[in-house]
């Protein structure tokens, strides 16, 4: 059901914590199944992600996401980390099942959220950058899910 990458990034995730007075702080949820993931960015001054943090609350899969999210958004340039997208999560961890698309979905807003987070705080506009939605589900019609 999940990928070897998958089982390793929830049994072993990559940079878990929180980023003291960090640039970006990008916080999303999906309220129909209850994950919510934070990211933590600190930028430089050549707006280079030179550390990423990630806390999520959710299952194996959302943990895995944002694990393999900050690993593909480190010392990336703010435009490289814009392009990280669900898609590219997905592959990267070799494809989720189809119930647990929404966790990478989770990933690529949080990770919008942390640098719209750091853009307003610095005054600038990250080109392509809109602004996040607290929870993934936002604007659309209510649908039944099955999980």
């Amino acid at each position: 059901m999940y990928s070897e990458k998958v089982m390793d990034h929830f049994q072993h995730p990559r940079n878990v914590g929180e980023i003291e007075n960090a640039s970006g702080v990008g916080t999303v949820g999906n309220a129909k199944c209850g994950d919510i993931m934070r990211i933590y960015l600190d930028i430089d001054e050549n707006q280079i992600v030179r550390d990423v943090k990630f806390k999520t609350f959710g299952c194996g899969a959302a943990v895995a996401t944002s694990s393999m999210a900050t690993e593909l958004v480190k010392g990336k340039s703010i435009q490289e980390a814009m392009e990280v997208t669900n898609k590219a999560v997905m592959e990267a961890l070799d494809g989720l099942p189809p119930v647990k698309v929404h966790c990478s979905l989770l990933a690529e807003e949080a990770i919008h959220a942390a640098l719209w987070d750091y853009a307003t705080k610095n005054g600038i506009t990250i080109e392509g950058l809109e602004k996040p939605k607290s929870d993934i589900h936002e604007g659309e019609e209510d649908e039944e899910e099955e999980y």
